[in-house]
């Protein structure tokens, strides 16, 4: 052999082997090629009426570029998850302006610039953080701020949100850059929505909560809702933590004392102490208490917000009586007299109808108090319970009675049936409806979150500023044999949370295993919290 290719050779071995510890570079553990064929068949089974920037015949590319890929022994749920990347695609909208993320596919009337609505925006930015690319998140991010957006249309918690991508992404500049806009937006919610009791008050509709029992959607009907309030909380804080990073301890320090008089207020005057829940209080009619416990007042706990000693209201959402239905939870108390699932009237009502929305805000909320709050009412099991009750609703049988994967807009919380969609499209005329929305109005709907939940909440990764890494799962220990998270973007190092019980799915030992660009970081025999400091 020459001299040249001798050296060639060897510095070829020495590219593939760890100078430090003389062992291979690990490989990814798994690879996007795995899991195609879900999109080949999502694909095959969609009829794509609405193109927008990244058409289903480019969807494998975009997305092999861009989510972190899942392996779980539940393929119900994973089929789930790489659903939810392909439809959040979907609706990745190119304008003059940037990319913005819609909610509908078809333009719908009440939609604002670009069909843009801000109802569940701040899921999409949650959803949208752990894309590799964060061009289309910072752009959505200055329509709001910048863009002409109607960022008060709906409740949004513009702030919190921006700073939970900061936390995934550890760049905290376009949130600094950006307090001026978040402080204007906020002042505005005061001016438009606060009241003299320091309560904000909402209408249930502009909530995105129409037909609620708390609420008929009228504005001489508006309550102090614990949605709002939990909002402007969550803002607050945000807008605290981002004055605090730039530097300006006044605006911190005026936005936590705002942020804990809405604290103290919310405690005191929405909880109701009998039934043990916060609830809607009227504004305009004695200031009374709806009667129904709704689904909504887990909303506190999306934010931190509640002290320990409210904890008691998680006891009914496992209960039958209440709010658990095999394809709930229910957006109101079964018990209640108004409770209903009516297939008559409006085509949303959230008096009784499972909602994804709402689903997905309690499962963050239940997944903040596990992780943060010590009590006896829920359990990692009723997580993992109703995460898989909310991933097996992601399904509608045909007419050539072919069941595959969708997302919709309300659910019959009994039968699975997607209410909206049985009633909208033979509407008028035997058909779908233009005032309604045109054509497969709710098809792919993007109003909820379920990839994040299974980041954060199911596998556990924890996001947070600074170099600190926290990785806690929601998976009861003998529920699952393996389970892996990789190539997940997180403080811009590439991560691989993993678990194999006996060693034998990936072939990297037995336990838990925390990878960190590929190298190992942190392990344990059994899945429990693991706590280590990222660089």
């Amino acid at each position: 052999m020459k001299h040249s290719n001798i050296i060639y050779v060897l510095f070829f071995i020495a590219c593939h082997w760890c100078s430090a510890c003389k062992q291979p570079v690990a490989q990814p553990i798994l690879t996007a090629e795995t899991y195609k064929h879900y999109i080949d068949s999502f694909n095959a089974n969609d009829n794509e009426l609405y193109v927008q920037y990244i058409p289903n015949e480019k969807s494998w590319y975009f997305l092999s570029k861009n989510i972190p890929l899942f392996d779980c022994p539940d393929k119900q749920i994973e089929q789930a998850y790489y659903f939810r990347w392909w439809t959040y695609r979907k609706h990745i909208k190119k304008t003059p302006g940037g990319y913005v993320i819609t909610e509908f596919l078809p333009n719908v009337p009440w939609a604002g610039k670009y069909n843009t609505i801000n109802c569940a925006a701040a899921l999409h930015i949650y959803e949208g953080s752990w894309l590799h690319d964060q061009q289309y998140i910072n752009d959505y991010e200055k329509f709001w701020l910048k863009g002409g957006g109607g960022i008060r249309t709906y409740s949004f918690p513009v702030a919190n949100a921006i700073l939970r991508q900061a936390q995934v992404t550890n760049n905290t500049s376009f949130a600094i850059s950006a307090l001026p806009e978040l402080i204007e937006n906020y002042t505005g919610w005061e001016k438009e929505k606060l009241d003299s009791n320091s309560l904000f008050w909402q209408v249930d509709g502009n909530d995105g909560m129409e037909v609620s029992i708390g609420g008929t959607g009228a504005t001489d009907n508006a309550g102090y809702r614990a949605t709002i309030n939990a909002y402007m909380y969550g803002d607050a804080k945000a807008i605290a933590e981002i004055a605090a990073l730039s530097d300006q301890p006044d605006i911190a320090s005026r936005f936590n004392e705002k942020a804990g008089i809405i604290k103290q207020n919310l405690q005191n005057k929405l909880w109701d102490d009998t039934a043990a829940f916060f609830k809607v209080l009227a504004r305009d009619k004695g200031s009374k208490f709806c009667t129904a416990r709704e689904l909504h007042g887990y909303t506190p706990w999306f934010f931190n917000l509640p002290d320990s000693g409210y904890s008691k209201a998680w006891k009914f959402l496992m209960d039958p009586r209440y709010f658990y239905a095999p394809y709930g939870p229910t957006t109101a108390e079964q018990n209640h007299p108004g409770f209903a699932i009516s297939y008559k009237g409006h085509e949303c009502q959230w008096n009784g109808p499972s909602w994804p929305f709402a689903t997905s805000i309690t499962l963050t909320a239940m997944a903040n108090t596990l992780n943060n709050y010590n009590q006896e009412y829920i359990s990692k099991a009723d997580y993992f319970k109703l995460f898989s009750i909310y991933a097996n609703s992601h399904q509608i049988k045909r007419s050539d009675g072919k069941i595959v994967p969708w997302i919709d807009e309300n659910l019959n919380p009994f039968t699975g049936d997607w209410i909206s969609r049985t009633r909208l499209k033979s509407w008028k005329n035997g058909t779908w409806s233009e005032e309604k929305g045109g054509v497969e109005r709710g098809k792919d709907y993007n109003h909820s979150s379920f990839c994040d939940l299974v980041i954060s909440g199911l596998v556990g990764l924890r996001p947070g500023l600074g170099n600190s890494l926290v990785i806690n799962p929601l998976i009861p220990e003998n529920s699952w044999a393996y389970f892996c998270l990789d190539n997940v973007l997180y403080h811009g190092q590439v991560l691989t949370i993993m678990y194999d019980k006996t060693g034998d799915r990936y072939k990297r030992g037995k336990g838990f295993f925390v990878f960190i660009n590929g190298k190992e970081a942190a392990s344990s025999g059994a899945l429990q919290k693991i706590e280590l400091t990222i660089n």
